[in-house]
């Protein structure tokens, strides 16, 4: 079972304002576990009986209509929790999740968690920290996903993911992660088709390039007018 050190415990915003001796018994009770493209990491409607972490990756959160279609609620990232509000409450997953890349997770098992922050107070206050961020945000992006025209919701998407994982490269902005289309459709919240068109529409207009390993934003300018 591998151990990760409280050193790098700092580097994610989860734990970043907690105390060094707090960090270091975050690290004494908890694990690291790998997962692969596609890999479950828990599934809408199990037992919450983790406390999960993101690493290293990136990982979706979907939810299935009763269509039995999958919409992406959000993509997470280093630091970031997983189902942490289900955690809290012991109710089971709204949500599942999956690794959408060679992922890396911090996993704390629940009834222990719990027994941390009713031994060591200062620890709620540092998680409930970023635990509050992480819900405004999805809060946001339920927003997005319903309002707006189809278009906005694409460019806002590339301009979100631009901002937190994009680097400058290969004349624009590339973007390190690999979405299919229908992933795309999923987290816009309309068809294949649909996302089929745009992607092909703005690649021959030369404001976002597909590539074999990401998406380079060309035209940043355009991205941003499109969104409003």
């Amino acid at each position: 079972m591998e151990r990760i050190a409280p050193d790098a415990l700092a580097r994610l915003p989860l734990f970043r304002r907690l105390t060094p001796e707090d960090r270091s018994r975050v690290a004494d009770v908890a694990f690291l576990r790998s997962f692969e493209r596609g890999d479950t990491i828990f599934s809408q409607g199990d037992e919450p009986d983790l406390f999960v972490t993101v690493v290293t990756g990136h990982v979706k959160v979907f939810k299935q209509t009763p269509a039995g279609k999958d919409v992406i609620l959000d993509l997470f990232g280093p630091g970031d929790p997983l189902g942490g509000v289900a955690v809290y409450e012991g109710r089971t997953y709204p949500a599942s999740a999956a690794a959408m890349e060679p992922t890396t997770c911090l996993l704390i098992e629940r009834r222990t968690f719990f027994q941390l922050l009713e031994q060591h107070p200062t620890l709620v206050r540092g998680l409930l920290t970023g635990l509050t961020l992480r819900m405004v945000e999805l809060t946001n992006r339920l927003s997005d996903l319903t309002g707006g025209h189809v278009d906005a919701r694409f460019a806002r998407m590339f301009l979100k993911l631009a901002d937190q994982i994009g680097r400058p490269e290969r004349g624009g902005i590339f973007i390190p992660m690999t979405l299919s289309r229908q992933e795309l459709a999923d987290l816009t919240g309309t068809t294949i088709e649909t996302c089929i068109r745009i992607m092909s529409r703005w690649g021959k207009d030369d404001v976002l390039r597909t590539e074999r390993d990401g998406f380079v934003v060309v035209d940043r300018a355009a991205l941003a007018q499109i969104s409003t």
